[in-house]
């Protein structure tokens, strides 16, 4: 249970490139304290989605645009949302800073009015802690070696039915990276405030449990 001293809603931010682990860790975080969660990669490749299925070229911001104020929560339930070439996509638009003006909103609207009148809030990304939610009462940011991280997603698309070829997904979270590392526009960097864990070596169960620790450390009187 998270202290009364915190004003509801609670706000947990988890951050971390791909495949680090703060998927499984924010779905944990959102069942145990029966919170709502938002996976806002999601939001990025709905938006991937739709412009692929539209025939638009991500150069064309101006139609990525249009694109981004058209989205709906709906829209994260779609199927394909997670393959690699949708999350190459994603990865695109969410460079153009207009697009994450746009999903800033959404993302905030979130945060501030969960669903079914929730006391808290896990919302997952890249920069949940930095720019979406900087007063977020607890800030994670999860590492992890790319090889592992490769290795992971490689065998996430194997259980999944999905084509996998490891090269490529190693190649394509090094090039992410570079992308969401290096874009003007909130870069993929912790907050000076973050509790880092580095998820390389730790099992599920073990990631789970160092970020309780560190929620529970805050969440002292």
């Amino acid at each position: 249970m998270i202290n009364k001293k915190f004003t509801r809603p609670v706000v947990i931010a988890v951050d971390g490139p791909a495949a680090s682990g703060k998927g499984t860790v924010s779905n944990s975080l959102a069942n145990h304290f029966d919170f709502a969660r938002l996976d806002t990669g999601l939001i990025y490749r709905a938006l991937g989605l739709k412009v692929l299925g539209d025939g638009s070229d991500v150069s064309d911001k101006q139609k990525v645009i249009l694109l981004a104020n058209q989205l709906s929560f709906d829209d994260l339930n779609q199927e394909n949302l997670r393959s690699e070439k949708v999350g190459a996509v994603a990865s695109r638009v969410a460079a153009i800073p207009d697009v994450r003006a746009v999903l800033l909103k959404f993302q905030r609207d979130f945060a501030v009015h969960p669903p079914a009148e929730k006391s808290g809030v896990v919302l997952d990304g890249r920069d949940i802690g930095t720019i979406v939610c900087p007063n977020a009462n607890f800030k994670i940011f999860l590492i992890a070696d790319k090889d592992v991280r490769a290795t992971r997603r490689f065998k996430e698309l194997q259980e999944r039915g999905l084509r996998a070829i490891y090269s490529q997904i190693l190649r394509d979270i090094v090039d992410r990276d570079a992308r969401d590392s290096f874009r003007s526009v909130a870069p993929l960097e912790p907050a000076k405030d973050a509790f880092v864990l580095d998820t390389s070596k730790l099992s599920v169960d073990a990631t789970f449990v160092a970020v309780l620790r560190y929620i529970s450390t805050q969440n002292k009187d």
